[in-house]
């Protein structure tokens, strides 16, 4: 029976010897892959750097030009501003200067047209004194 014990340590040991001989192969897999990993990390990195910087820089320029336009956006509104405050000046300028008057003349000739009818009407009466008569013979009623 010590020969069946001899036998069964020996496969004992075998197997304790591959499963050593597989756990040194998945470390030194592992380191590999760890080395391919933090390359490929490396490369990623220092391919991804420039588009980062190109991105910084896209958006810096894109802050200057959205500064820019809103300077822009405000002095146009100032300029709207003045023009319209001055195109309102102008309007009340042109109103006082030249409407105003002219109501008043277009009264005065409202006025001496008033009289002057009224003078023509006075003269009419006396020349016809039958005339209220004929219209009131014409009048169908």
């Amino acid at each position: 029976m010590t020969d069946w014990s001899a036998v069964f340590l020996g496969i004992i040991a075998v197997a304790t010897l591959v499963m050593a001989l597989i756990q040194v192969g998945a470390i030194v897999f592992a380191a590999r892959l760890a080395a391919q990993v933090q390359q490929l990390a490396s490369t990623v990195q220092q391919d991804i750097q420039p588009l980062i910087a190109r991105a910084n820089a896209i958006a810096e320029e894109a802050s200057r030009t959205a500064t820019m336009a809103t300077a822009q956006a405000q002095k146009i509104d100032r300029l709207v501003t003045d023009l319209t405050r001055r195109v309102d000046e102008t309007s009340l300028v042109i109103q006082e200067a030249i409407i105003t008057p002219a109501r008043e003349g277009l009264a005065i000739v409202a006025a001496v047209k008033a009289g002057l009818t009224a003078l023509r009407g006075f003269r009419d009466l006396r020349g016809r004194p039958g005339r209220v008569e004929d219209e009131d013979a014409l009048f169908i009623g």
